[in-house]
C-alpha cells in the first residue's frame, strides 16, 4: 500500500524557517533528518513521513499556497497546545486557537509559519 513520503513547504527566509521549525516540529518530537541541497533543512520522526523547508528550486520567491495546509498528528491535547503555543513564541501566527473542533473528538490549534503557511496540530481521540 502507497502512502504520503513527505511535504516540502518553501521559505524566503531559510535560516529564521529552520528555527521555527527545529522548536516547533521539536515539541513533538520530529527532529532534523538532513540538511537539503538548498540550504533548507528536512526533518523527520518516529517513522512518520519527512517534512522539508526549503528555498524554491526554480530560485523564485517562495509564497504560502492559498488553500494548502499542512497538519501534524499529535499524541495528545497537551501536545497539540504546546505546538501552538511553541510556533506563537518563535514569530508563528495564530489561525485558530487549540480547543475541539466539530465532533468533540477532534482537537486541534491551527497558525502559520513566520513565511505564511498555514499548519495545523491536532489530536484524534
Amino acid at each position: 500500500m502507497a502512502k504520503v513520503g513527505g511535504v516540502m513547504v518553501g521559505a524566503n527566509n531559510i535560516e529564521r524557517a529552520k528555527d521555527f521549525y527545529d522548536a516547533v516540529l521539536g515539541v513533538i518530537g520530529i527532529g532534523r533528518l538532513m540538511e537539503h541541497p538548498s540550504g533548507g533543512r528536512v526533518y523527520a520522526g518516529g517513522g512518520d513521513p519527512m517534512f522539508s523547508v526549503v528555498r524554491p528550486f526554480n530560485g523564485e520567491a517562495a509564497t504560502a499556497g492559498n488553500g494548502t495546509m499542512v497538519s501534524f498528528s499529535c499524541a495528545s491535547p497537551e501536545d497539540v497546545a504546546a505546538m501552538h503555543a511553541k510556533s506563537l513564541d518563535m514569530g508563528g501566527t495564530c489561525e485558530g486557537p487549540p480547543g475541539p473542533r466539530g465532533d468533540t473528538s477532534f482537537y486541534a490549534a491551527y497558525f502559520r509559519d513566520p513565511e505564511g503557511n498555514k499548519l495545523c496540530a491536532f489530536h484524534w481521540g
